[in-house]
Parts: C-alpha cells; sequence; structure tokens
C-alpha cells in the first residue's frame, strides 16, 4: 500500500467520534489553529481510528480521559491495538450552553436533550427543571441533539451543547456557562500513523517534545512495578500519570498505561532501555509535546 502523508499545507482530514460542532471538533481546531482542516464525523471510536489506519483521515481526534469522570479505558485498548501514535494533546474546558430554536425562552422549554454526561455535568442547572416535569433525555451526541432540534425546528425543546454548535446549526443560547464544574477538562489525543506524525507535530511542537505515554504488562516478579517507578525516578522522569486496565483472557493480569515528563530526550532514551527487562510488551504509544489547559 502507498504510504499517504499530511501535506505540508493545505487541508487536513480529522477524524472524530460525534457530530460537527461537538466538542471533540472544537478540540481539533484548537490543535490545528492555522491549518484548514475536515472533519470527518464518526459514530464510534473504533471508526476514527479505522479510517486513519485505512488512509482515509490524516488523523484521529480522540478524547483520552475527562477531570471529573476519569478515563476512557476502552479508547486505551483502541490505541494500543491500533498501531496509530500519538502526535499531540489538548486540553479543552468543557462548556455546555442551553440552547433552542431562536425566539424561545426559558419557560417555553418541556424537553431538554444531550449526551448522558453532558446531562450529568449540568445536575445543578437541570434540577428545578426536572422538579417541573421537563422531560431530561439522553442523545448520543450533544452537537447531535443541537442539530435535530435545528432541522426539525422543534419547539419546546432545548439542547445541552457547545457554543460551537449553536452556531453551526443556528440555534440560540438561552444560558451560557450552566456546567455544575467550571474546571471540568477533556484530554485529547491527536493520533496518526507512524510515518505522518512529522507532520502532525509541526516544527515549533517539535522543539518543546517533553511528554511520552507508555504501555506495558508486569513480569510475574514481586516489586517489578515499584521498581520500574525508582527506574524513572533516578532518571529524573517524571511520572504523570499511571492507568491499569484488565488484561482479556488473563485473569488478574493487567497493563499499565504511563504518562512521562522528561527534560532531557538522551535520559528519557536511557530510562527506556533500562525499564525493558523489567517489562512485558513494551510499547511507546507516542513522544510528544504536551499540551497546555
Amino acid at each position: 500500500m502507498t504510504k499517504k502523508t499530511i501535506p505540508a499545507t493545505g487541508n487536513v482530514n480529522v477524524a472524530i467520534q460525534g457530530f460537527p460542532g461537538s466538542f471533540h471538533e472544537m478540540a481539533a481546531r484548537k490543535f490545528f489553529p492555522e491549518t484548514e482542516i475536515t472533519i470527518l464525523p464518526c459514530f464510534t471510536f473504533k471508526e476514527a481510528f479505522d479510517l486513519v489506519n485505512d488512509l482515509s483521515a490524516d488523523v484521529a481526534c480522540v478524547a483520552i480521559e475527562n477531570s471529573l469522570g476519569g478515563s476512557l479505558l476502552p479508547n486505551y485498548s483502541l490505541l494500543r491495538n491500533s498501531g496509530l501514535k500519538i502526535g499531540g494533546e489538548i486540553f479543552l474546558r468543557i462548556e455546555q450552553h442551553f440552547m433552542a430554536l431562536p425566539g424561545q425562552t426559558p419557560d417555553d422549554i418541556i424537553e431538554i436533550q444531550s449526551h448522558p454526561m453532558a446531562i450529568v455535568q449540568c445536575e445543578e442547572f437541570l434540577e428545578p427543571y426536572r422538579k417541573k416535569g421537563v422531560r431530561i433525555v439522553d442523545t448520543p451526541d450533544t452537537a447531535l441533539s443541537a442539530r435535530n432540534i435545528a432541522s426539525e425546528k422543534l419547539a419546546g425543546v432545548a439542547a445541552l451543547a457547545s457554543d460551537l454548535a449553536a452556531q453551526m446549526y443556528g440555534l440560540e443560547i438561552l444560558m451560557h456557562g450552566i456546567e455544575t464544574n467550571k474546571r471540568n477538562f477533556t484530554r485529547f489525543l491527536m493520533l496518526a500513523r507512524e510515518e505522518n506524525i512529522d507532520q502532525v507535530i509541526t516544527p515549533e511542537k517539535q522543539q518543546s517534545i517533553n511528554k511520552a505515554s507508555l504501555c506495558f504488562s508486569l513480569t510475574h516478579q514481586i516489586g517489578s512495578l515499584s521498581q520500574i517507578l525508582s527506574v524513572l525516578a533516578f532518571y529524573r522522569i517524571n511520572l504523570t500519570k499511571i492507568q491499569s486496565a484488565p488484561i482479556v483472557g488473563k485473569e488478574w493480569e493487567y497493563f499499565f498505561y504511563i504518562d512521562l515528563l522528561f527534560d532531557d530526550a538522551d535520559m528519557f532514551k536511557s530510562s527506556l532501555n533500562a525499564i525493558g527487562p523489567l517489562t512485558d510488551q513494551l510499547q511507546v504509544m507516542g513522544i510528544y509535546a504536551s499540551g497546555n489547559k
């Protein structure tokens, strides 16, 4: 198969889980602020991975963890098995907005639609509506809720979604920033085929590469995990996250996913060589520039 690389200039195709106007699209546009991108909506995360692997998309923008909800473990598994590499990350503060057809008022609303996670994030705002008997309806996607209200001209129905969704679908925001916790961030990874990583990471970002994501299982030795952590500390590598996930078919055995920050690339490479014998199936899922909130 002929290799395809992301063009140095011009359009980049970004696969996202969700619909146009979703937070995934906002994250992708934040990561590529000066690049023209085309959003390729997908119903599932696996579809987004597949589009990159079969060369239908250049990059997949994938949520990996939320500051309130924690890690998306299925996406860790998809990443480990996909062969794709992390080219970068972006943190997006999740701001939910209350929107409806133009001319509607909050008193007109008899139904509110959104993704279950968005509904949970806005429980304090929604509580008075629940008490009034307003229906709260789960949907597959925040932006899809907004799109359906607009396309079907659903009077009396509101959505919880991004301001981008309101703008794209011509809805009026009745109230801004209705999420309960104002420190709600989602971390998104930018994933590409390995031969495209140099195109995903711009020259400016290449100068600031300081983060790595690894996956491994452990050998059956007492204290193997603590030995790995001690080795990383010796090489002055900062462990910023550790996440375990069960290995399917091997009861009580786990994969460990770790994120590391480093100042010296040579020290990082030496640490990889040092922990290799202490691990099974060590996989470097990406070396990239850490994102800023």
